[in-house]
């Protein structure tokens, strides 16, 4: 990777993470919900970044720390989702508890 690629790659990404940063601790605690299940559609789209990723290297015959990081990233992301989901569900199941409860 040329120095010119990997200091515009690193400047992408420290501005990804100040970006992030700034608009998560904007949203007010009502909007949480409703981002978490969007937050979870990105993560669905980076489990199959992830797996195209590792496939090309396996299809390669390469080992190399990309298809390590691969996989890492296929082990995070479906841990994201999977958690994301059952906070969402979590919250909504107590929102249907609660219209339930009033006689609705």
């Amino acid at each position: 990777m040329e120095p010119t690629t990997l200091i515009a790659s690193l400047t992408l990404f420290a501005l990804a993470i100040f970006l992030g940063f700034e608009l998560i601790t904007k949203v007010p605690p009502t909007l949480h919900t409703p981002l978490m299940s969007g937050a979870n559609a990105i993560s669905g789209i980076s489990i199959v970044g992830a797996i195209i990723g590792a496939n090309v290297l396996y299809e390669a015959g390469q080992t190399q720390i990309s298809g390590v990081i691969a996989f890492l990233a296929l082990i995070l992301a479906t841990v994201n989702v999977v958690g994301g989901f059952a906070v969402t569900n979590r919250m909504l199941q107590m929102i249907a508890g609660k219209k339930k409860g009033r006689g609705d």
